[in-house]
């Protein structure tokens, strides 16, 4: 018997969604995330949203939105797979969000992270990027991603110089997008594969599911 439920929401089953649900699962599942590398699976054997997706079911105008907007932050930056998964990863630290590290993991790894980085980024420690474009994002994503403070002028401009004002935009875009997801996959209590809810993984660990 297939699955009923994944943390506290039902699964919705394609067969059974309203025409806005229906309308969403198919720009989530034939949209550009379907197209390319896929941090993970987007659905199971049964067509269930996995992951983040299912929930957006739930409001389908909101979720329309939500999805776009994590659409365009893969595929329509100017931020490179690096800074990006980088960001990413330091959102999954920040958040200790399961999910998020099992996804872009992967993707980091694919991304041209090495393993030393991913888990200094696992540990929310500095990975030590030697590039100082990278190096610079890293930095402006963690200050970003960390309980609310003050950014002065002085900070602003640091970053500004060193990102530019475009790429900034963009990374604090993508930083407050996976904060929310992350704060939804807690909230819905979504486990990562092969781990039981509410149990991070072992900040030991060097490999992902």
């Amino acid at each position: 018997m297939p699955p009923t439920s994944t943390g506290r929401l039902p699964l919705f089953h394609p067969e059974r969604l309203d025409p806005d649900q229906r309308a969403l699962y198919a720009d989530i599942t034939g949209g550009p995330r379907s197209a390319g590398p896929q941090p993970f699976a987007l659905t199971d054997a049964d067509g269930h949203l996995n992951g983040p997706f299912n929930a957006m079911l739930l409001s389908p105008r909101t979720g329309s939105a939500l999805q776009g907007l994590g659409a365009a932050i893969r595929y329509r930056t100017t931020l490179s797979p690096r800074v990006r998964e980088t960001a990413v990863l330091v959102v999954a630290a920040v958040w200790d969000s399961a999910f998020e590290r099992y996804a872009h993991e992967p993707a980091g790894s694919a991304a041209g992270l090495t393993d030393a980085e991913i888990r200094a980024l696992r540990d929310g420690a500095d990975p030590g990027l030697t590039d100082p474009f990278e190096h610079a994002a890293w930095a402006t994503a963690r200050t970003l991603a960390t309980p609310p403070r003050h950014l002065d002028d002085t900070w602003y401009e640091a970053a500004r110089d060193a990102l530019g004002e475009t790429a900034l935009f963009e990374l604090s875009t993508l930083v407050g997008y996976y904060a929310t997801l992350a704060l939804q996959l807690r909230l819905f209590d979504v486990p990562a594969p092969d781990l039981p809810r509410n149990e991070p993984p072992s900040m030991d660990k060097e490999s992902v599911p």
